[in-house]
């Protein structure tokens, strides 16, 4: 176990939180009880991920898309009051890391999405500071259709393939979640394919018109691993028990 002050502190130093400038707080966003025995992780900080993280009486939950985003309505009403309403009944914490958890080079959304597609890791690109997105390579070179069967197999859902390139692929780039906005640096990198979680109108034209092979797989799916594998070190460092739930989202 662990006091809340303390997880608190080892996250924000261990994902580097002050390198990042984010759309929103990262860290403790609702307090709650101390100490920490049982961590409830999982993708979205939704009713239903609260609601099994009070059935399994955990003391805090930790994910990686919290509240108080920059731009919305800061009104604690509706869906928002039930939300905070339930955690502050039965005095659970709940702790968000985004952009930090993206980007972290073992825990990471990213990292762990290459590990599950078997891709060696060459270097970063993207937009941001620090840069977010991971580009490399396949052992073989494969398929337009088989990396997509790939895709498929690791993360339990059918990609949308658009295949504006005929050849085979090898080189990948890749950014997990909202990364559409991230195909024109991948394709100036040169690489036969780009991997991200959702897909934009004009996302299918600046493929065909490049010639890259571009695949969305999901926001949810490509964001399933780095909460996972950071819930199981804390679980590791400071003897918790770690429970992921996974509450299913087809976007």
């Amino acid at each position: 176990m662990i006091e809340l002050a303390e997880l608190q502190a080892y996250c924000h130093d261990l994902l580097e939180v002050d390198r990042f400038e984010d759309y929103c707080p990262n860290g403790l966003q609702v307090a709650g009880r101390s100490p920490i025995r049982r961590l409830v992780t999982g993708v979205t900080a939704c009713q239903a991920l609260i609601d099994a993280a009070v059935e399994r009486e955990a003391d805090a939950i930790l994910v990686h898309h919290g509240w108080f985003w920059r731009g919305e309505d800061p009104c604690i009403v509706g869906l928002k009051h039930r939300r905070l309403a339930t955690l502050l009944r039965h005095d659970i914490a709940l702790l968000a890391y985004h952009l930090p958890l993206d980007a972290h080079p073992v825990y990471g959304n990213n990292v762990q999405l290459a590990r599950r597609l078997d891709l060696s890791v060459e270097g970063r690109f993207g937009r941001e500071r620090p840069q977010l997105g991971l580009h490399g390579r396949l052992a073989r070179a494969e398929s337009g259709a088989d990396f997509a069967r790939r895709i498929e197999q690791a993360l339990e859902r059918t990609p949308l393939h658009v295949a504006g390139s005929e050849r085979p692929i090898q080189t990948v780039a890749w950014c997990s979640g909202a990364a559409q906005g991230y195909i024109a640096q991948a394709v100036q990198l040169g690489v036969d394919a780009f991997l991200t979680g959702e897909i934009s109108e004009q996302t299918v034209h600046v493929a065909r018109e490049s010639g890259i092979h571009f695949f969305a797989a999901g926001h949810h799916a490509t964001e399933r691993d780095g909460v996972q594998a950071l819930g199981a070190h804390l679980a590791a460092e400071f003897g918790l028990e770690a429970i992921f739930i996974d509450v299913p989202n087809p976007a």
